[in-house]
């Protein structure tokens, strides 16, 4: 209490004029918000050291868009909505009007009105049917693209509308019925899922197409349901194509898998024993698969017994001998079919996805110094400075692409090494950037490469459609929905890239009467990608 004797006692506040009681007011209101920020780092920082999950508040960086030189100044013009061009025949009908004695007629004004027309139609066919005199039956045949008891334009139109369109089943199938169609919900889940084969192949064979001709795949994953469990839906593209697999698991070896694109067979090659090089298996085990004159397993039954019997299953080490020896092979099956021989793998820096010739995405990378949790004004200061420094060197990524030389390349290398070895002080911060400098050569794979993106946007796009129809409908219950799913979801995106009208696309498929021709999407894939 001796200690208290020399604080002066707080004036009452009565006492105050107005303009000392303002003052004191905006002063509390400052301590006060002070007071706020700092009860919420301190909540943050427990949080943190509780290993709780704070609340997230990060803002998209803006780093490609931020990137962009400046526009040149123009006078803002506002655009028109342009011409109406109408993709069907146009029927014309003259309108006529009364009028007074002595008038002269001046021709025409048009006037364009688009309409739709959603009618049922529903045909029994009378198919005759005879008996030969040796009492064979000869029926008549039903006419081209009926299969089953529903039309192809009704299946078009399912096809469409829960795809590309987003509808749910019950929702399709309120419409349906509301216009006439006598269908159930089971019909319309066995239009969506069963007898699609043929679109699953397709798929498959865009897939096939991309790997093969690209200079460049990029991917990603999201979570994925199916038959009540959780999984992992992949996708793989670039700007002509995309595809979705969903699997249970998000492992390198699935990812390898998936870029077998259907083929299941496991080679021993010079790939395969490259990779089992780089991923540390010891020489004496690759010198082991190597004394053997067996190099190629039909699938995975052969190639485990083929582990067996060299004696693999039993080792306990690391790295795993049959883990990292089955994704040699797998890869070595990749090369020899032609897939990813040159080209690069763009991803977000997720470890399932480092295979072959891999490419980081920037957007990702700047986004772990953009989360970087700071504490006082020097840790907000050093993380503003490297963000900016990050967010130049970008640009001038950018500009390189455009104009790519050896002297540029060699000038950005160093520049990189200058930015990503500093050390601000913030501890932190200092050891991501020893992390990301590390990855030194995955993301100036540009300099080499000016063909491939600087980020994984494009795969971002792509997948959104996935995570919606997973909102929207959650997962799926057999194989049969969940390939047609992925199926349809790729060649959709697809035929998007493309310039190809997916009512079209659905339409040539089903054989819809008078519908234009499309070749199989693959083959416009190779020729754009080639091309490109």
């Amino acid at each position: 209490m001796d200690s208290l004797r020399h604080v002066p006692s707080p004036a009452a506040l009565s006492a105050l004029s107005r303009a000392e009681l303002e003052a004191l007011l905006v002063k509390q209101f400052e301590d006060l918000s002070v007071l706020k920020q700092t009860v919420s780092e301190l909540r943050a920082e427990i949080a943190r050291l509780k290993g709780l999950k704070g609340r997230p508040n990060i803002r998209p960086s803006g780093m490609d868009k931020g990137s962009e030189p400046p526009m040149p100044a123009q006078e803002e013009k506002r655009r028109g909505r342009g011409k109406v061009t109408p993709r069907v025949n146009v029927e014309e009908q003259i309108i006529t009007t009364l009028v007074p004695p002595g008038s002269r007629f001046k021709g025409y004004e048009p006037f364009l009105v688009q309409d739709l027309v959603i009618s049922v139609r529903a045909t029994v066919y009378q198919r005759e049917r005879w008996v030969t005199p040796d009492g064979r039956t000869i029926l008549a045949p039903l006419p081209e693209g009926i299969a089953g008891h529903f039309g192809p334009e009704l299946r078009r139109f399912i096809l469409m509308q829960y795809h590309q369109g987003q509808t749910t089943i019950p929702r399709l199938l309120v419409f349906l019925r509301s216009v006439g169609v006598s269908i159930s919900k089971r019909q319309v889940q066995r239009l969506l899922t069963d007898n699609q084969e043929s679109f699953v192949a397709e798929a498959r064979d865009v897939l096939r197409a991309g790997l093969e001709t690209s200079a460049f795949v990029s991917v990603d994953d999201t979570g994925a349901r199916h038959a009540g469990k959780n999984g992992f839906c992949t996708q793989i593209g670039n700007d002509w194509f995309t595809w979705f697999g969903t699997r249970v698991s998000k492992s390198r070896l699935n990812f390898l898998d998936l870029l077998r694109a259907g083929h299941t067979d496991y080679l021993l090659n010079d790939a395969a024993y490259r990779y089992m090089r780089d991923h540390g298996l010891p020489a004496a085990t690759i010198a082991l698969l190597k004394a053997e004159p067996e190099t190629h397993f039909a699938d995975q039954i052969a190639w485990r017994g083929h582990l067996d019997r060299l004696g693999f299953t039993p080792l306990r080490v690391t790295p795993d001998p049959i883990q990292v020896a089955s994704e040699a092979a797998s890869w070595g099956s990749i090369q020899a079919h032609g897939f990813l021989c040159d080209a690069v793998v763009l991803s977000d820096d997720a470890g399932q996805f480092n295979v072959g010739r891999h490419a980081l995405c920037w957007v990702h990378a700047e986004r772990l110094v953009h989360k970087l949790d700071t504490f006082n004004d020097h840790h907000r200061a050093a993380q503003k400075q490297v963000r900016g420094l990050i967010w130049n060197f970008y640009a001038s990524l950018k500009v390189y692409r455009l104009n790519p030389c050896k002297r540029r390349a060699d000038a950005l290398r160093a520049r990189f090494d200058r930015i990503f070895l500093r050390r601000t002080g913030f501890a932190t911060l200092d050891r991501l950037l020893a992390r990301l400098h590390a990855n030194k050569a995955e993301l100036l794979m540009v300099l080499d490469r000016p063909e491939i993106p600087l980020h994984t946007n494009g795969s971002e796009n792509d997948i959104r459609c996935y995570v919606t129809r997973r909102k929207v409908s959650a997962g799926t219950r057999s194989d049969d929905g969940r390939d047609s799913r992925d199926a349809f979801l790729g060649l959709t995106k697809t035929c998007d890239k493309l310039g190809i009208p997916v009512w079209d696309y659905l339409g040539n498929r089903l054989r819809v009467a008078r519908n234009v021709i499309i070749e199989a999407l693959d083959h416009y894939v190779r020729r754009r990608i080639r091309y490109a």
